[in-house]
């Protein structure tokens, strides 16, 4: 079975099947939004531009955001093209996009277009800054957008730099989730008896959305607005991470005291450690718990910890996550188009979702998708070139 014949619009796989998603190809937050909806069991269709490569720069087929979703080609800037769109759009239930603010207006599939032709679309706009203020017409990227909202002056020693999070708490949790959360909202409102509307998810208002408790904490007296000085920034010398002796490390987060018992029992510090509650040792307390980390390697380590309520867990790569016992016990990666790739997520117990085939390709499902979608005119007929918009 081909993975355009897997991934079917009639699958019944997911709590979304029968949902119904145009994703105009960009970027970042919007095709991880997208195949996480596609992943739930939404028909997911990616309009992918000629002469452009997938969202990554790599071989479209490890390009994971495109999973769980097919793809037809077609050049947003001809009229034809544009037509093609619209016919996929008036039969659409959400449509996902993530360019700078003005574009789509521009190509003639602005919200006000979608929504005349579409009343009961959701019309879901990613960005990074929103779609007004000072900077909504700059670029940007991840680090950016955590920087400007104290998510990103919270990570890293005291002593040293903020460190980036790869792209994890802007691009994907401040914005491809609220994305997610938002254009679902949306749809049981239409669904409902209510209207379509457009969904504004910048990736600065999702972050700082992250920071709610934090801001409550700092309000209350309980939180230091520096880095590394606090419970759960690395401040605590029982809550972090310590290397061991073959240079890989542990994390812990012993934060009860019935925990932290259990942690200093089985560190075998029980008799030496200062009091946990005199902040004034807590430098200490690290270099006690530092000292005998390196004492031994992680995998001794992990197997002392292991089973116990001490909250001590081995720091692990990419690659070694998979194998972890509790992971491939639950099923948490998967294996599929020859790839090891995170399942989807969250789990149903009526409605399961799974991983349907492997990343869709620019362009390969246009015939299906012309079939399953009624939309004859996504069938490609236009010369491959940079047809970026602008």
């Amino acid at each position: 079975m081909t993975a355009a014949a897997q991934v079917g619009g009639a699958t019944g796989h997911g709590p979304l099947a029968g949902v119904r998603v145009v994703e105009l190809a960009g970027i970042g937050p919007g095709p991880f939004a997208a195949m996480l909806l596609g992943d739930l069991g939404a028909d997911v269709v990616r309009v992918d531009r000629p002469g452009r490569p997938g969202g990554l720069k790599v071989d479209p087929a490890y390009d994971l955001a495109n999973r769980n979703k097919r793809s037809v080609l077609l050049d947003l800037k001809s009229e034809r093209g544009r037509d093609a769109a619209l016919g996929l759009v008036e039969r659409a239930d959400i449509l996902i996009e993530g360019y700078r603010p003005g574009v789509a207006e521009r190509l003639g599939l602005g919200p006000d277009a979608c929504l005349d032709l579409n009343p009961r679309l959701v019309y879901g706009r990613m960005t990074g800054w929103g779609q007004e203020g000072p900077l909504s017409g700059t670029a940007g990227h991840d680090i950016g957008y955590i920087a400007v909202t104290g998510a990103l002056g919270m990570t890293g020693a005291a002593d040293g730099p903020p460190v980036a999070p790869a792209n994890l708490l802007g691009d994907y949790a401040g914005g491809s989730l609220y994305l997610v959360v938002g254009v679902l909202a949306a749809l049981q409102h239409a669904r409902s008896g209510g209207t379509g509307q457009v969904v504004d998810a910048a990736i600065v208002d999702g972050t700082a959305h992250l920071t709610a408790v934090l801001h409550g904490m700092m309000a209350a007296g309980g939180w230091q607005d520096r880095r590394a000085s606090n419970l759960l920034d690395g401040g605590c010398p029982f809550y972090g991470t310590y290397e061991t002796a073959d240079g890989g490390h542990m994390a812990v987060g012993a934060l009860e005291p019935a925990f932290y018992a259990e942690f200093t029992d089985l560190l075998g510090i029980a008799d030496e450690a200062p009091a946990r509650g005199d902040i004034d040792s807590w430098d200490q307390l690290r270099a006690v718990i530092a000292a005998r980390f390196k004492e031994r390697t992680r995998e001794e380590w992990t197997a002392v910890f292991a089973g116990s309520d001490a909250c001590v867990a081995p720091v692990l790569s990419l690659r070694e996550a998979p194998r972890h016992p509790q992971l491939a016990a639950r099923g948490t990666f998967v294996d599929e188009a020859g790839i090891t790739q995170p399942a989807p997520a969250p789990r149903f117990s009526a409605t399961p979702g799974r991983v349907r085939g492997g990343p869709a390709r620019p362009g390969a499902d246009a015939a299906e998708v012309a079939r399953d979608w009624g939309v004859p005119d996504v069938l490609p007929t236009t010369t491959p070139g940079d047809e970026s918009p602008s």
